[in-house]
C-alpha cells in the first residue's frame, strides 16, 4: 500500500552547520544515510552528564521493573504463575531493551568512577 510504512519514522531538527557536518560524515562513510544514522545512534558512545532530569525517569523505570519482577517471583513461588507466551516475550523484550540502554548509559559514564580511563 502506498503511504504505509512498516516501521516508525524518527525525525529531529538540526542547524545548517550540523547538517553539513553530518552529511560530510555520511559521504565519507560510504553508507546510505539511514544506515549511518542507525549505526550512529546504536553504536556510538555517549558521554552522560548526570542531571536530576536525566536520572529520575530511569530510576522510576527501574523501580517499576523491580516491582514487576518481584510480583512474578512471588507468583512463581506460589505456583500461581500463569502468563501467555506472547506476554512473557513482550516483558522480556522490554526489560532487555531497558537493561541494554542502562548498561550503555553507564558505560558512557564510567569515567566518573574508573580512574584508569583518565
Amino acid at each position: 500500500m502506498p503511504g504505509v510504512h512498516k516501521y516508525p519514522i524518527i525525525s529531529f531538527r538540526i542547524s545548517d552547520s550540523q547538517r553539513k557536518e553530518i552529511e560530510a560524515k555520511i559521504k565519507v562513510s560510504g553508507m546510505q544515510k539511514k544506515d549511518y544514522f542507525i549505526r550512529s545512534c546504536i553504536y556510538n558512545k555517549v558521554c552522560v552528564v548526570g542531571k536530576r532530569e536525566n536520572i529520575l525517569p530511569l530510576v522510576e523505570e527501574l523501580h517499576n521493573m523491580q516491582i514487576n519482577i518481584k510480583r512474578i517471583y512471588e507468583q512463581i513461588q506460589s505456583n500461581d504463575f500463569m502468563v501467555a507466551d506472547t506476554d512473557m516475550e513482550t516483558v522480556t523484550e522490554d526489560y532487555l531493551n531497558l537493561l541494554e540502554a542502562v548498561i550503555w548509559m553507564l558505560d558512557g559514564a564510567k569515567y566518573l568512577w574508573n580512574e584508569n580511563d583518565k
